[in-house]
Formats: C-alpha cells, sequence, structure tokens
C-alpha cells in the first residue's frame, strides 16, 4: 500500500469533479470546501492536471476512462502498517469503481432527465424544495432519485422546524426538532448502493441515533466517492472521543496519510474540543508546498488547535493571517472573537464586529462575534440578545447556546443558563463546555452535589483540563469531604503549568485541615522553590515559607537550618509575615543553639566509651 505523499493530477481532477457533481446535488458546503482546497494547490499544479473526469454516477457526457479516485494503488491493499500509522483493519472496504457498461447505463439515464434535474437544481437554489420533488418524480436516473430524496428531506426539515419553533419557550416544546418523515426516506434509500443515496443512508441513520449502521453507511459511501465533505461530516457526528477515531481510521477505505483522512482527523477532533500536537502537525503538513499551501480552510483548523491547546498568541497571529489574504472569510471568525475576547483585545474585536456586521448580519457566526463584544465590555443583556439570534438562525449552533448561559451566570440569573446549557447538551452531549457551564451554575445555587455529576461528565469528555479538575475539588470541599477534594486537586496537578501554585496551596490546606502536616509544608516547599527559581518577590511565598517553618520548628519536621534560610529571607522583606517570621526566626536560633549544645555534649561523651570499649576489646583478644 502506498503512502500519499503529494497532491497529484488526479486530485486536481477529483477535486474539480467534487465541485460540479456536489454542486449540482446542492450540497452548497460540500461544493464550497472542495473549490476552497482546489483553489489552494498552486496554479502550476492545477494547469498540468486534465480536465476532470466523471464519476459512474454522474456522467454528463461520454467519458472512455472510468473515474480515477485520486488514491494510488488503492485495490492493492495490504494489512502492513508504515510507521507511525495504524493498521488497516482487514475489513474495511475497499475503493469502488464503477465498470463501463454500469457508467454507459447512468449517463443515458441522465441524459434523459437532463431538463427535469436542471428545473429541480434551481428549484433548490431557491429553497422550493417541495415543487422540487414534484419535477423529479418521475425520472429514473440515480442523480435525480439522490436530489428528489434530498429535497423531500429539506423540506420535511423545514417544516419540522417550524412546529419546532412554534412551541419556544414553553413546556410542550421537545427537546430536539422531531422529523416524522425521516424513517419513511431511509427505506427509499435503504438498499441503494450508489454512494450518493449512502451518504443519504448515513444522514438517516444518524438522525434516528443508529450510529453503528451510520458509520457503516457513511464508510461504504466514502469508498464509492471519497471527495464528498458532506459524508465526512455525517461520520465525524457519529464519534464519541478520540478513542474511538482512532479506531474509525482503521476502517476508512483510504490509506492513514491520504489528506482526506487527515483532514477528517483534524476536523473531528477539533470539533470534540480536544486535538493535540499531533493535529498540529498535520496542519503543517497538509499546508506543505506538496499539498495545500494556500487552503484558508486548513489555516482555519489549525488555527482552531491552537485555540483548544490554549496558544492564543499564535492562534491570532494564524487569523490574522487569514483575514489578510481574505477579508471576507465568515467561516471560524466567531473562534477568532472568542480568543480576542479572552486576551482581552478590545479594540480589534471592536474593530472585527463593526467590519463583519457591515458584511453580513445573519451570519450566525457574526452574531456570536458581535455578542462576545458586548460581553467583553460588560454589557450582558446586549450580548444575551446576539448570542439568542445566532441560535435563532441556527438552532445547532452550539458556541452560542454555550455563550449565552455564560451571560446568564455573569448576570447571577442560574435558571436561564441552565436552561440554555440544557439546549447545548441537547444539541451537542459531547462538547464539555456545556456540561462545565452547568456545574457553575448549580454550584452559583449552592448545589454541589448536582453540579459535581455535571463535572464529571465534563471530565469525561476532557480528562486532562485544569479547570474541571478544580472546580471538583472545590465541591468536595463544599461538601465537606476534603479527601475527594485533594485527589482532584491531584489530578489537576497533571495537566496544570508546572510553575503553577494556587493548586499547590490549597492541596497544603486541605492537609493542614486534616493534621496532615508534613505533606502540607512538603507542598508550601514546593511553592517556595517554584517561587524562588522564578525570582518571585517574596511576599508570593512568605505565608508559605512560614508555614514550612513552623512544621519543622514544632511539628516534628526537624530541619531547622531550612527554616532559618526560609525565616531569614521573610525578615528582611516588606512581606505581611515580617514580625512574625522575626520572632520563628529567634525560636530557631535558640533550637538550633540548644541543638548544637547537645551535639557538643554528646561529642564530649563519646570518647570515654570509645575508650572502654578499647580496653574491653583488649581484653578479649588477650584471653
Amino acid at each position: 500500500m502506498t503512502e500519499f505523499t503529494s497532491v497529484d493530477e488526479d486530485v486536481v481532477s477529483a477535486l474539480r469533479s467534487a465541485v460540479r457533481d456536489c454542486s449540482e446535488r446542492g450540497l452548497t458546503f460540500a461544493s464550497k470546501w472542495a473549490s476552497e482546497l482546489l483553489l489552494a494547490i498552486p496554479a502550476s499544479k492545477r494547469a498540468a492536471a486534465p480536465p476532470a473526469a466523471f464519476n459512474a454516477s454522474t456522467p454528463a457526457r461520454p467519458s472512455t476512462q472510468p473515474f480515477r479516485h485520486a488514491t494510488p494503488d488503492i485495490h492493492e491493499m495490504d494489512a502492513t502498517p508504515l510507521p507511525g500509522l495504524p493498521a488497516r483493519h482487514p475489513q474495511a472496504p475497499s475503493l469502488k469503481v464503477p465498470s463501463p457498461q454500469e457508467q454507459a447505463q447512468e449517463m443515458r439515464l441522465e441524459t434523459e432527465d437532463e431538463d427535469s434535474i436542471a428545473s429541480a437544481r434551481a428549484l433548490i437554489d431557491a429553497k422550493e424544495f417541495s415543487r422540487a420533488v414534484h419535477w423529479l418524480k418521475d425520472c429514473k436516473s440515480a442523480k435525480a432519485l439522490f436530489m428528489m430524496i434530498y429535497s423531500q428531506y429539506m423540506a420535511t426539515e423545514k417544516k419540522a422546524m417550524r412546529d419546532w419553533y412554534k412551541f419556544n419557550n414553553t413546556k410542550n416544546q421537545p427537546t430536539m426538532p422531531v422529523n416524522p418523515h425521516i424513517l419513511n426516506l431511509l427505506q427509499l434509500v435503504q438498499n441503494s448502493s450508489d454512494p450518493w443515496l449512502s451518504f443519504l443512508k448515513a444522514l438517516f441513520l444518524r438522525r434516528l441515533g443508529r450510529r453503528e449502521e451510520a458509520i457503516e453507511s457513511a464508510l461504504l459511501s466514502i469508498a464509492g466517492y471519497p471527495w464528498n465533505w458532506s459524508t465526512w461530516i455525517v461520520l465525524g457526528e457519529c464519534v464519541g472521543d478520540g478513542e474511538e477515531l482512532s479506531s474509525l481510521v482503521t476502517l476508512l477505505p483510504l490509506h492513514a496519510s491520504h489528506p482526506l483522512v487527515q483532514m477528517f482527523q483534524v476536523k473531528t477532533l477539533n470539533t470534540l474540543n480536544n486535538p493535540s500536537e499531533n493535529e498540529l502537525s498535520l496542519c503543517d503538513r497538509l499546508l506543505g508546498e506538496n499539498f495545500f499551501p494556500r487552503s484558508l480552510w486548513l489555516m482555519s483548523m489549525r488555527a482552531c488547535v491552537l485555540y483548544h491547546l490554549h496558544d492564543f498568541g499564535n492562534a491570532e497571529v494564524q487569523f490574522r493571517q487569514i483575514l489578510q489574504i481574505d477579508p471576507f472569510r465568515i467561516d471560524d471568525i466567531d473562534v477568532y472573537s472568542n480568543i480576542l475576547y479572552v486576551t482581552e483585545n478590545r479594540l480589534e474585536l471592536s474593530k472585527l464586529a463593526h467590519d463583519f456586521l457591515l458584511i453580513d448580519k445573519d451570519r450566525p457566526e457574526v452574531c456570536c462575534l458581535v455578542g462576545n463584544h458586548y460581553s467583553l465590555r460588560a454589557e450582558h443583556e446586549k450580548a444575551v440578545k446576539y448570542f439568542r439570534r445566532a441560535t435563532q438562525l441556527d438552532r445547532t449552533y452550539l458556541s452560542a447556546w454555550t455563550l449565552m448561559g455564560h451571560e446568564y451566570v455573569e448576570m447571577k440569573n442560574s435558571h436561564a443558563a441552565i436552561e440554555t446549557y440544557r439546549k447545548a447538551v441537547d444539541v451537542n452531549r459531547k462538547d464539555y463546555r456545556a456540561w462545565y457551564g452547568l456545574g457553575q451554575a448549580y454550584e452559583l445555587l449552592s448545589m454541589h452535589q448536582y453540579a459535581l455529576y455535571y463535572y464529571q461528565h465534563a471530565t469525561a469528555l476532557r480528562p486532562y483540563d485544569v479547570r474541571i479538575w478544580q472546580a471538583q475539588g472545590m465541591c468536595y470541599e463544599e461538601m465537606h469531604r476534603p479527601r475527594e477534594a485533594i485527589e482532584c486537586l491531584k489530578r489537576a496537578l497533571i495537566g496544570a503549568d508546572p510553575m503553577e501554585t494556587t493548586i499547590h496551596l490549597r492541596l497544603a490546606k486541605l492537609y493542614h485541615d486534616e493534621h496532615d502536616y508534613a505533606e502540607a509544608a512538603n507542598y508550601h516547599r514546593h511553592v517556595v522553590e517554584l517561587c524562588l527559581s522564578a525570582n518571585k518577590p517574596v511576599i508570593e511565598y512568605s505565608r508559605s515559607a512560614v508555614h514550612v517553618a513552623q512544621y519543622h520548628l514544632f511539628q516534628g519536621g526537624g530541619d531547622l537550618e531550612l527554616a532559618k534560610s526560609y525565616m531569614e529571607k521573610v525578615a528582611a522583606s516588606n512581606a505581611e509575615e515580617v514580625r512574625e517570621a522575626a520572632d520563628l526566626l529567634k525560636k530557631i536560633k535558640v533550637s538550633i543553639a540548644a541543638k548544637q549544645l547537645e551535639e557538643s555534649a554528646a561529642a564530649t561523651a563519646r570518647p570515654d566509651d570509645a575508650s572502654v570499649g578499647t580496653s574491653s576489646t583488649a581484653s578479649t583478644q588477650s584471653r
């Protein structure tokens, strides 16, 4: 099995086909994604590639060669992994190329349906989905069938959304819009082998919660047509965590080094808010000269990875580069606004909000951007207004629900915050931020048992998040369960900054309250050593230094020299503990002097003992 090392003519042709094929079927998002990726390939490579080939399911004119998918030697797959890449699962589907006879048959049917397909495409663009269904009902080609079923789906989704909004802010409103027609639509694609209809089958199965079947259908769709990005999105929505993703990669019909697989990995882990340095290196690889060096989508994915890794400085630089290339790009502008909010860059956030309101005020990302702008100005009611507007434009827009909840927390409206966070959880149960927000809201209500429940959900999704472990520890403290609090704070230290001192101080206090003075002194000493290594002023570690000295002087520690060195530093500073340190220093010096007298007396007594021992030994030897 050949490793994918660079973009070639096949990739260019495949992307050109994807732009056309997805657009003709009404998959606007997938078509836009493919077109942006195509433009990211250097012009010299695009010019060298022949015109796009035609898939067997969508030929518009005769073609003597079957469509070549952009994966070299993919039909000769073996189970031997390349270094650092997972082995392919033996049951993974292989890429499928239709036979010439199948292509010719589909081509003939599409030619017969050509006028109806063109008319339906115009109706889909106008969002007149029911009319598109009407004009496609007598067509026989696979392409027309896809457009008809997809239009039916969009029409029924539109009605389900209207019905859902009728019950808005009432007890009768379901947690999610209910589309009762999906089961009937599923029956229409149940036995189809066409890759486009397999995509619809995966979509319907995911909506019905039949995750394993949806994954299987998505994999078959990818095997038949890899460059439909909408299929990859559906597949990603079926993934629960990073471990599931790693297992799924081995089932894909493409090599793990293929750009599509790596882009899917980066996108999915960003959606799960759990990317790592590995995803950053994948973005750098794909942005190399051999792949897509000008891809704004990949640059945006890279910026999102940096954001989730809390590298806000480099993430901001990356977003600035994107806007320099395309100042009108709205995708992921909400993530950029989050970064500017966290770094409190008021001027840039204000300018961004003003500029993008003029570009498109009805995009949910722009509403989220403006909401962040008002939130940073502490105008929380205005922020809620814009976050709510974003959710009205897109009910599944998770960030807006979560950020609206944050605003209600700031306004001390815990009940509204809880309701909002619950809607965020209904949209996506895999996002830790909504669970964490629910924990915070219940903590404001002093309902620590409930808060703990939600914090534990958040921890399961993000096991190395320091804040969530600290929040759990605080709940256990309030519930008077210090041992559990200690375990949570120790877990928080795993992902904490090496120079972090706050968690050490809380652990020291908990151990002191449990009368475990030795452990408390260990954590206080660690704080002192960290501050000394960072050349911090004495005032930042004086209280810990006093605790260490007290332990060694009064509680059995015994290291008086260490206590003396600490108290000399504190006594010579302007810290609040100066007087206490001076008193302790006197006592320490007295104790040291007493100890030296004891040692001197013992040393004086030892020679007599030694001489007695020597004479006794000598007499024994003489005998």
